[in-house]
């Protein structure tokens, strides 16, 4: 079922092929999806490599910058498409209706006891950790371009984190649900801090 935030033309609904993926094994902590596991990892870790070591093993900046760019472009579709979904069960992406109105749409899983089965422990941390890791120390990498002048590596820094970080934004929307949601959830844990407190303050001396 499609619910749609009329805010944001945002889109948070179950996962359309879950069912491919739903199968009767039980949950375990070990890598059901290694393949998936290892290329989530490989081409942002690559990245970074290259990032800090090309300098030592070439002089020609362009050389580094494409196949830097390059391991940033192929982690970026490989987290998109394939290793959100075989890993954690999410999937976030666009399309654009007849009218022409762009829409994005966050996929995930529903939480059933049967599904849930599908996802392995050790896989949802592998994800998790890279997805979060990786856009930190592009970040730091951004401030230390910045602070060290080294102006011509700002533009490759840039797109790291602009790249990382949009599948970190996608992916947090596709775990937590709509905007609609996290503003639901905030007032809610306000509310009840400000009736706990009332109540404290109440209460005789």
């Amino acid at each position: 079922m499609l619910q749609q935030d009329s805010n944001d033309d945002t889109e948070d609904v179950a996962l359309f092929d879950a069912e491919e993926e739903t199968t009767n094994r039980p949950k375990k902590s070990k890598i059901r999806h290694p393949v998936a596991s290892f290329f989530h990892l490989f081409f942002r870790v690559s990245a970074i490599i290259v990032y800090l070591l090309c300098e030592l093993f070439s002089s020609s900046f362009i050389a580094c910058m494409v196949t830097i760019i390059l391991l940033l472009s192929c982690d970026f579709w490989a987290v998109k498409n394939v290793t959100g979904r075989l890993m954690v069960g999410l999937r976030w992406w666009n399309h654009i209706d007849e009218d022409g109105k762009s829409h994005w749409v966050f996929e995930s899983r529903k939480a059933s006891s049967q599904e849930s089965k599908t996802v392995s422990e050790a896989e949802s941390r592998i994800f998790w950790l890279g997805l979060i890791a990786c856009p930190v120390l592009w970040v730091v990498f951004a401030f230390s371009a910045l602070f060290s002048f080294r102006v011509k590596w700002l533009a490759v820094v840039i797109m790291g984190v602009v790249l990382q970080g949009a599948n970190l934004y996608g992916y947090i929307r596709c775990k937590v649900g709509s905007r609609k949601n996290l503003t639901s959830m905030a007032t809610s844990y306000l509310g009840k801090q400000f009736l706990r407190q009332t109540t404290g303050d109440d209460q005789p001396s």
